[in-house]
């Protein structure tokens, strides 16, 4: 285990897939610390659409540009993996006021498993406070674009994942 750094912050989440309102805010954290590990989630109870090596390969590909975010896996507590790879601040993104209630209580429990990480919350520019993974998956599964949500390799795996013959 490695000490929890502040400088270092982790984004966790499903990111299914991740939409350029998840990088608006790694955008943000970047400005604020050395690091920004994406860390995406197993997270198999959810019944993610796409697979765990898919969802880090579209991370990595929607993140490329940022040279201190580094894109990583974990199937594990989150609490283990933010002491793993030494996180000492959860990044949390909130949309909207009814984020905060969910977001409140996860916060209370992180708390609570690490008490050496604090959680902060980080909202995204206006244009991308609508967007959500499971509208964009609903729209893109429908045949919509998607493009103004995501990064175009993040559009071409979800057209292939539901291309309409």
């Amino acid at each position: 285990m490695i000490e929890a750094n502040v400088r270092i912050a982790v984004y966790p989440g499903t990111f299914d897939p991740i939409t350029n309102g998840h990088v608006d805010l790694v955008s943000r954290a970047t400005l604020l610390f050395d690091r920004v590990i994406i860390g995406v989630a197993d997270s198999s109870s959810k019944s993610p659409a796409f697979a765990l090596d898919e969802r880090i390969a579209m991370a990595k590909a929607a993140v490329a540009g940022f040279t201190n975010v580094e894109v990583r896996g974990f199937d594990c507590l989150l609490a283990q993996f933010v002491r793993d790879v030494g996180g000492g601040v959860l990044l949390r993104g909130l949309r909207a006021v009814s984020d905060f209630e969910y977001e409140f209580q996860l916060a209370s429990m992180n708390r609570h498993l690490i008490p050496e990480v604090e959680t902060m919350f980080l909202t995204p520019a206006e244009q991308f406070s609508f967007i959500s993974s499971s509208l964009v998956r609903e729209i893109a599964r429908l045949g919509g674009d998607v493009s103004g949500f995501v990064h175009p390799e993040v559009q071409s795996a979800l057209k292939r994942k539901w291309q309409r013959s």
